[in-house]
C-alpha cells in the first residue's frame, strides 16, 4: 500500500508541478528555459547557419519540436516520474534491509561539501555513465533498434537533440541512478546541471559553427556565473557584492577564452564532433559508432572512440535502412518493441 501510494501522489505532485511550470514563468523554470534555449538556437542557425543549403525549418523540424516536450516534460507525466519515485524507494529500503538500516542520503559523503564541488562532482559521476550507457545503446543489438530513433535524423538541428525513444530515459536513469545514490547525490534536483547539459545537447546538434574561443567563453562565463551566485541566485544587482560578482564572472569568461578555448575541442563535444556520430558510413575501425560524448569528449579521446578526420559538415547522415525507417512519432516508438519480439519469435533473424 505503501508504494502505491507514493505512485499515485507522485502522478499527482509532477501533474501539479507541470501546470505550475506553465502557468508561473520564472529563471528557475524548466519549461522557459527550453523554450529560452531552444530559441537562441533557432536564431544562431537561421542568422549564421553551418550548412547554408540546409532549409532553416528542415526536414521533421516540428517531429523533433514535438519530441522535446515530450521527452522533456510528458513523458515523465504519463510514464515516467511516478514509476520511478517507486523503483527508487524500493531500492533504498532494499539498501536499509541489506545494511541493517543504513540511509544512502543521510550518509551521503558529499555532506558539509561546498555547492560547487556537489555539482562538479555530480555532473563528471553523470557524465561518465552516460557515456557508457550511450556506448552501450550502440553495441547492445535490442536497444539499438530504440536507439534508431535518435538516429533516424536526416538533417542535423538543435531539435534533433530531443528526439530519442522513451525507453533510453529509462535504460539511462535506472543505470546512472545507483551510482549517483551511492554518492548521496539528487541529481535530478540541481537545476544548473539540467541547464547546462542542455544548453550543450543543443549546441552539439545545431546546425552552426563556433570557434574555439568563442565556446570556451561562454563555458567560461556561465561557470563564473555559477561561482559568483553560489549556484542559483541570478539576481546580481539586489547583491552587495555586485561589483565583486560581476568580477568573477567577467574572469570566468576571460579564463574561458584564452584557457579552453584552444582546447574545447579535446573537452567539450560540439556540432564538428558530434555531426561524425550521426554520420550514415562509419570507418571500419568503428563499426558501433565514434564519438559517444553527451556533454564531455574527454572520455572518447580517453577510450580511443574519438574521430573527427575533418569537419564533417556535409556529412550523409543517418544509418543503413534509415530510408525504411518509420517516419511518425507513433510508429517510431513501437518500432523498437516490434523489432524485440521479432527476434524472440525468430532467433535467426
Amino acid at each position: 500500500m505503501k508504494y502505491w501510494t507514493i505512485f499515485v501522489e507522485a502522478y499527482r505532485n509532477y501533474a501539479n508541478y507541470l501546470w505550475s511550470e506553465i502557468i508561473n514563468p520564472s529563471w528557475h523554470n524548466y519549461f522557459y528555459w527550453l523554450l529560452l534555449v531552444s530559441g537562441f538556437f533557432f536564431l544562431l542557425e537561421f542568422i549564421s547557419p553551418w550548412r547554408k543549403d540546409q532549409p532553416r525549418f528542415r526536414k521533421d523540424f516540428w517531429l523533433d519540436f514535438f519530441y522535446m516536450f515530450f521527452n522533456f516534460f510528458l513523458f515523465s507525466l504519463i510514464i515516467y516520474n511516478a514509476a520511478s519515485d517507486v523503483i527508487v524507494n524500493l531500492f533504498n529500503d532494499g539498501i536499509k534491509q541489506l545494511t541493517r538500516g543504513f540511509d544512502l542520503q543521510a550518509n551521503n559523503p558529499l555532506n558539509g561539501s561546498p555547492l560547487w564541488l556537489i555539482l562538479l562532482t555530480g555532473f563528471l559521476v553523470r557524465d561518465f555513465v552516460q557515456w557508457w550507457v550511450h556506448r552501450l545503446l550502440h553495441w547492445s543489438d535490442r536497444l539499438w533498434e530504440f536507439h534508431k530513433v535518435h538516429h533516424s535524423v536526416e538533417q542535423m538541428g538543435f531539435a534533433a537533440h530531443l528526439r530519442y525513444h522513451w525507453m533510453e530515459n529509462v535504460v539511462y536513469r535506472t543505470l546512472e541512478y545507483i551510482p549517483l545514490a551511492l554518492l548521496g547525490i539528487g541529481l535530478y534536483d540541481f537545476f544548473i546541471i539540467h541547464i547546462f547539459t542542455l544548453a550543450i545537447g543543443h549546441y552539439n546538434h545545431s546546425n552552426i559553427s563556433v570557434p574555439g574561443y568563442v565556446s570556451g567563453g561562454i563555458i567560461g562565463t556561465i561557470i563564473g556565473l555559477v561561482i559568483a551566485t553560489s549556484g542559483f541566485d541570478i539576481y546580481l544587482v539586489s547583491d552587495s557584492s555586485y561589483i565583486l560578482k560581476v568580477s568573477v564572472v567577467v574572469v570566468g569568461s576571460l579564463v574561458g577564452i584564452f584557457a579552453l578555448g584552444p582546447i574545447m575541442k579535446y573537452v567539450f563535444n560540439s556540432p564538428e564532433m558530434h555531426i561524425w556520430h550521426h554520420s550514415y558510413h562509419l570507418p571500419k575501425e568503428h563499426q558501433h559508432g565514434v564519438n559517444f560524448g553527451l556533454t564531455l569528449a574527454l572520455w572518447d579521446y580517453i577510450f580511443k572512440t574519438a574521430y573527427m578526420p575533418h569537419s564533417g559538415r556535409d556529412n550523409r547522415l543517418g544509418f543503413p535502412g534509415v530510408e525504411s525507417f518509420p517516419k511518425k512519432f507513433v510508429e517510431q516508438n513501437v518500432h523498437g518493441f516490434r523489432t524485440v519480439q521479432e527476434n524472440d519469435i525468430n532467433p535467426s533473424s
